[in-house]
């Protein structure tokens, strides 16, 4: 099959968000489904300016959104400090590799928002709850793609590194950390996006703040076009957040020869 020429794809990617927006509309124009569950994209786009202006549970939604990107950025970024170097040293070290394994096997398998009624208890509607839930959700991928990407590298390289006088912190950093590079930025993409996923679930329940929980008190009034204005404001930052995360992957991928 050939291949799509980058205008082609773009043309396909306005048809098909064209065609989701057509089909919303008309679906909530038909009035097979109640106007106070569907509204229509217009009253919805309209909304989320509004809101951005007029402030809407204690804060407008851009505050909002601020307050949900400060919660996943110190979320996010703690899992990919404890993650990536564990990754490693776990990928380097069998004996770390036993140690840890058993609990992180156990541990991952838990979902993020399993954790809520903890963060609950332990933080409150502080910033600590929501952090400890991302932190849950962003920590399996940063760990699992560093530990797969230091199994990848070559071991006569790290011989090397060894017989020319390298230590065990010197080599995760000069050897292991490169090689295992395009794997890493692999695992914090797919980590950045269940970072987000957590929070917003997070959101739900354990905070005063944030475009989750703009949705609950939005769910409380039974105001559907907030609701729906959150939901779209969610999808527009994972987009963002996806996209970004993706063109540094290839940029990677391409400067190790791997794309």
């Amino acid at each position: 099959m050939a291949q799509l020429s980058p205008l082609e794809r773009w043309v396909l990617t306005l048809l098909g968000t064209i065609g989701f927006f057509a089909i919303w509309q008309g679906v909530a124009a038909s009035g097979l489904v109640s106007h106070n569950a569907l509204p229509t994209p217009a009253e919805v786009l309209a909304t989320a300016w509004q809101l951005s202006f007029e402030p809407f549970a204690g804060h407008t939604l851009l505050q909002h959104l601020a307050a949900s990107l400060g919660r996943f950025a110190m979320g996010f970024g703690l899992a990919a400090l404890v993650g990536v170097p564990l990754g490693l040293a776990m990928g380097r070290w069998r004996l770390l590799d036993d140690i840890v394994s058993p609990i992180f096997e156990m541990l991952r398998f838990v979902a993020p928002l399993a954790w809520v009624p903890f963060a609950a208890l332990w933080f409150g509607t502080g910033i600590g709850g929501p952090v400890m839930v991302i932190f849950a959700g962003a920590l399996p991928p940063c760990l699992i793609n560093a530990y797969r990407g230091a199994k990848l590298v070559e071991p006569r390289i790290v011989e090397a590194a060894q017989v020319l006088g390298a230590s065990g912190p010197r080599i995760m950093a000069e050897v292991l950390l490169p090689g295992s590079l395009p794997s890493i930025v692999a695992g914090l993409r797919v980590s950045a996006g269940l970072a987000w996923q957590s929070l917003i679930g997070a959101e739900l329940i354990v905070a005063s703040a944030g475009i989750g929980y703009v949705m609950v008190q939005a769910q409380s009034n039974l105001a559907p076009s907030i609701v729906m204005a959150g939901m779209l404001a969610v999808g527009v930052i994972g987009l963002a957040l996806d996209v970004a995360l993706r063109r540094t992957e290839t940029l990677v991928k391409a400067r190790w020869g791997q794309a």
